[in-house]
Order: C-alpha cells, then structure tokens, then sequence
C-alpha cells in the first residue's frame, strides 16, 4: 500500500475567457479525492483537464483557489480515511474520481456539494435519484452506459476474428460490474463467443483470471471499467502481451501503453467540462440543480504496432471507426 500523498495546494490561475468568468473576491476551496494513484499517467492528464477548465473560468493560485488531494490508490479503507479528512477540512465542494472515492464520501454521509466523474449508471449506484433531476448534494459526469460492455466485445471480434473464448475483466465492489456482464454475455451470444466474467479484488485476482484465459485456445480480453485497471495497467497490459491475448480497454491509457485497443470516452474532456460544474458550485449553484451529465463523443484507439505483434491484421473497417491510430 502506498503512502498518502502529502497534502498539495495547488496553483490554478489564467486569464478569464469571458465576463461570466470574472475573478472571485476571496480565497475559496475544494477538496479531491480520487479513486487510482497519483503516479499513474492517466490520473495526470485527467487532472491537467480539470485545472485547464478551473483556469479558464479564473481561479488563481495562492489568491482564489486552493486544491487539497487525496488519492485512495484503488483502495477503499484508504479512500474513507481521506473522505473523511477532506470533510474536515470543510471545502466549499469536493471533486470525486471514480466509484471507490464517490462511494467513501456516500458512506460518510458527507454532505457538502459533491460533482463527480467516470461514475456509470450514477442512479444505480444509489448517488442521484435521476440524470435529469439528481436531488441532494451529487452531480457530475457519467462515461457511457451498459450496452458498451456489448460493443467491446463486438470490436474486438472484428479485430481478432478469430477469438473464440473471451473474459472480461471487472470489480464485484463496484455496482457498474452486474451491468457490464450482462451487455457482455447478450453480445458473446450474438456473436458465438465463449464468455467468462472474471471478478477482480486484487492482483493475484488479475495474474489468475489473465493466466487462465491464456491456456483457453484462441482467447481474449475485456478491461472494464474501474480503479484496479489503473493502478495495475502495467500488469495487465503486460500479462495480455505476454500471454498474446487480443485484449480491448475502457481507456486509451492502456493502449499508449502497449494495449491493443480501447474504446470509450475522452476521460480529460470530462474532467475538463467538470470544471465548469465546480465553477457554478463555488459561485452559488446547488448540485440538485446541476443534471448528470454523460459524454458527447466515445473514441476508438488502436495500437497498430502491438497489433503486429500479435500477428493481427487490423480490418480496414475496424479503421475506419478509430479516432486514433498508433502506429
């Protein structure tokens, strides 16, 4: 288990881009907890998205704005602790990364303004009575809706046509994994798939599930959506290369990092919209009147070079969809 980052007060500030943007008149702060690592690249850049969007509406370092971070490294007694911490420190909103973070702060019964992100299906969860009209002190950003867990498979089929026996690779603790098997096992139908839903709580969980889809002839994976895929990308991606497993991601963080394929949306253009949320919030607005938001757009990035390495021949088709190649 890694050590709690030291506590950051980070430096937001930029130029206003437009009147509404105007400079507050006193120091205000917010609070963020985050599911995965500080260490971890994709952490990073979604994080550059956030303080982009807090720049662009004016918030400035060391006058206007003040940013306490936790990170609860994929573990959820570690993210309580630092829920309960941030709740402390009374901020005027706390930003939340991922399910493991949301989830310390509904357990606490934290009760300051809450805008989130990367959360699917948020009414299930139990955290918004409805998209449209959330009803307490929790808004923010979903990423996509079940019916993807069927469209990860149908892509990596066109991609390996060959694949025969798949596992999908996902966290019983998180509400959003029933969801996913079920699209999951309506397209492995459709499409004459073997499937297996692997649960994952730790890295033994990973290297065993990877491990046993390798000794299945003409096997692949699925990378749901959650915090271990994050903190452990390097062990999956390099279990899946390994082992040669075709393997398809929820995040493009895993193919810059030699992953086959992913598909889902832009992570740093939802934390960045999220910014004018937190905005609105330290201006006044009440999250219950701030509807959940999902993406505008879902990418498909394909590594062609680890393609290559497994001896696949990307279909034009599969192509043609990709908003990135790498090649």
């Amino acid at each position: 288990m890694q050590r709690r980052d030291a506590v950051l007060a980070l430096a937001l500030g930029a130029t206003p881009l437009a009147a509404s943007a105007q400079r507050p008149e006193r120091t205000r702060r917010i609070g963020v907890l985050i599911s995965t690592s500080s260490t971890s690249q994709s952490s990073k850049s979604d994080l550059a998205g956030l303080r982009e969007g807090l720049q662009e509406r004016a918030w400035v370092e060391g006058k206007t704005l003040l940013v306490e971070y936790r990170w609860a490294n994929g573990d959820a007694a570690q993210a309580r602790a630092h829920a309960a911490e941030l709740a402390g420190l009374a901020p005027d909103v706390i930003f939340s990364g991922g399910t493991i973070a949301l989830n310390a702060l509904r357990d606490l019964k934290v009760k300051l303004p809450i805008v989130f992100v990367n959360i699917t299906d948020p009414v299930a969860g139990g955290f918004v009575s409805s998209l449209a009209h959330p009803g307490g002190n929790v808004t923010g950003f979903t990423p996509f809706e079940y019916d993807i867990g069927g469209k990860w498979l149908q892509l990596l089929r066109e991609a390996a046509p060959g694949i025969a026996h798949v596992t999908l690779l996902g966290d019983p603790a998180n509400h959003n994994f029933a969801g996913f098997v079920r699209a999951f096992m309506a397209g492995a139908k459709t499409l004459n798939v073997q499937p297996t839903a692997a649960a994952i709580r730790n890295v033994a969980d990973i290297e065993r599930a990877i491990e046993a889809e390798s000794r299945t002839p003409n096997g692949g994976l699925i990378v749901s959506a959650s915090s271990f895929s994050i903190v452990s990308s390097d062990l999956i991606v390099g279990l899946a290369s390994k082992f040669r497993l075709p393997a398809i991601y929820w995040t493009k963080t895993h193919v810059l990092g030699g992953g086959l394929m992913s598909y889902g949306p832009d992570s740093v253009a939802q934390y960045h919209a999220a910014a004018d949320y937190v905005d609105r919030i330290l201006r006044g607005a009440k999250p219950e009147g701030l509807p959940v938001q999902g993406p505008t757009k879902t990418d498909l990035t394909i590594n062609l070079k680890t393609a290559k390495a497994l001896g696949l021949s990307m279909p034009q088709t599969v192509l043609l969809q990709a908003t990135e190649v790498i090649r």
